[in-house]
């Protein structure tokens, strides 16, 4: 079993035995049919991936790397608010008919900012202190503008991180940790999606800055499970899980700005089946 799984099942058996239903709540999702979408949620989750030891990819079903690395990358690297420029779908239904989801995601990475090295975005702005003062307290991004809210298609979920580099003793690389602050995540359809996402970033980062990857710390402050996702989860966390894959990132490359999903792969990488037509909420 892969330490991924044994995370993943407790904090589902956390959320359906001791979280708070919103059921009779004033909510804003709903459901295709217009129905109110409730949840049963569980407030201020925190969980801890040690990515030296393996890749945090669940086996109870897949995740899809490429995929969830190409929505990763749109934000992180292509800095885009397009549809366009992904290769998926899963944008789609909050895209206006130019294909933008307004001054969200990979819009807030692109703008500039005054510092006293000069003007750079986000991205650049991480590059540049884990590449020249590694040891900096101040290495994050944050993607919750309250000024650009309004002009937002849909507020961030996973909206900041926060990266922090240590020294072992006795090693001369360094090693980098990060933990990404969620404000909302509906557990089934998300959760691995992100932690994945966010730990092929590390590996990314730390190979361009020739770090080693330390521990991706998760912290979601309302994680939830819909109500019409219950049984699913149920079954889902009741599966035989298998041992962690092996992730493959392209050695070759060491310019974050020249990575695609092409260069990860997830070896040995056995899984339960794919749960089919999960109804999202919106």
């Amino acid at each position: 079993m892969s330490l991924a799984d044994n995370i993943f099942i407790d904090m589902c058996h956390d959320i359906l035995n001791s979280g708070v239903s919103t059921e009779g709540e004033k909510v804003r999702p709903h459901w295709e049919d217009g129905s109110s979408a409730y949840t049963i949620k569980k407030f201020g989750v925190v969980n801890r991936y040690n990515l030296a030891v393996e890749f945090p990819a669940i086996t109870l079903r897949k995740t899809a790397i490429k995929s969830c690395t190409d929505e990763l990358l749109w934000i992180w690297q292509k800095k885009s608010n397009n549809i366009h420029d992904l290769h998926s779908h899963i944008w789609d239904e909050w895209a206006d008919e130019s294909g933008s989801i307004g001054k969200a995601y990979g819009y807030q990475m692109g703008v500039k900012h005054k510092y006293r090295e000069g003007m750079m975005d986000q991205v650049d702005r991480v590059i540049y202190d884990l590449k020249n003062n590694p040891f900096s307290r101040r290495i994050m991004t944050n993607l919750y503008v309250h000024q650009d809210l309004s002009e937002m298609n849909l507020y961030p979920c996973a909206y900041s991180m926060t990266f922090n580099v240590t020294q072992k003793r006795g090693q001369d690389r360094l090693t980098l940790n990060a933990v990404l602050n969620q404000r909302s995540q509906d557990v089934l359809t998300a959760n691995n999606w992100n932690v994945c996402q966010y730990a092929v970033l590390m590996h990314m980062l730390a190979q361009v800055c020739e770090m080693e990857v330390g521990e991706l710390v998760h912290v979601i402050a309302d994680a939830h499970i819909y109500d019409r996702h219950v049984p699913l989860v149920e079954e889902l966390i009741a599966r035989k899980p298998y041992p962690a894959p092996v992730f493959w990132l392209n050695p070759e490359i060491k310019d974050f700005y020249a990575f695609t999903r092409n260069d990860v792969r997830l070896d040995n990488y056995v899984t339960g089946p794919q749960i089919k037509d999960i109804p999202v909420a919106i």
